[in-house]
């Protein structure tokens, strides 16, 4: 049976999406009769236990005044920042003043991941609802992975230690508000939030999900992600 566990989401969505080659961020490309970021929001939005959605969105950005679901009431937004950690830290600064306890979950996912299951959702709920730290969704390694320096092969990693990080990642608001602001202030590195986690000297927990949680980088990634959204639930 499915635990009752109230969280937050914060979605950092100010990024441009270089590498898709569009005319416009790779957030608000279409997908499936809607724009990546729609399908996104939605992963979360029929959730019972959703308190607030955060969307931290670029103060210029043209394109989310024009969607239907800019208007709705349990999206807020939050100014977007340089890097994605900013822009997640600004998301926090939302939920903070909104005076949420720290012990209040909340959950990070990518603006350009669309494909979240619901089962997933629910299996990272679960899972992490007593945890002490939290954790991340993630995959094993399914293929040999090179270690490269100068475009040559350095060494094989060993393939049974290797996960893939995914998002949602879900910790604490006073702990992820710390780590992120601790690990920015020291100019370390921020990749994702369990790597801010870990440089507080905490271990998060992962969580094996679904390997098609596919996030968009590329323009073939959109075809892919429209195959899974035509056959999910199938």
């Amino acid at each position: 049976m499915s635990k009752r566990v109230e969280f937050s989401v914060v979605i950092p969505a100010a990024g441009v999406g270089a590498r898709m080659r569009a005319d416009r961020p790779k957030q608000y490309l279409p997908l499936h009769g809607k724009t990546v970021l729609e399908h996104t929001l939605d992963c979360f939005l029929g959730h019972p236990s959703l308190q607030h959605l955060v969307v931290s969105l670029a103060v210029d950005d043209p394109f989310w005044p024009r969607l239907p679901i800019a208007a709705d009431s349990r999206v807020l937004r939050a100014p977007g920042g340089l890097e994605r950690a900013d822009s997640v830290l600004n998301g926090l600064e939302r939920l903070r003043a909104l005076e949420l306890p720290d012990e209040h979950w909340v959950l990070v996912h990518d603006a350009a991941r669309p494909l979240l299951h619901a089962d997933d959702l629910t299996l990272l709920l679960d899972t992490l609802a007593d945890d002490a730290v939290g954790g991340l969704l993630a995959v094993p390694a399914r293929d040999t992975l090179k270690q490269a320096e100068q475009g040559r092969v350095a060494r094989t990693l060993e393939r049974s230690r290797i996960w893939q990080a995914f998002t949602p990642q879900m910790f604490r608001l006073g702990t992820l508000y710390d780590a992120l602001s601790r690990a920015l202030a020291a100019g370390t590195t921020v990749t994702d939030e369990a790597s801010a986690i870990e440089w507080l000297g905490l271990a998060p927990r992962l969580v094996e999900g679904r390997s098609d949680n596919l996030k968009i980088t590329r323009p073939e990634d959109l075809a892919l992600a429209a195959f899974y959204l035509s056959h999910k639930g199938a």
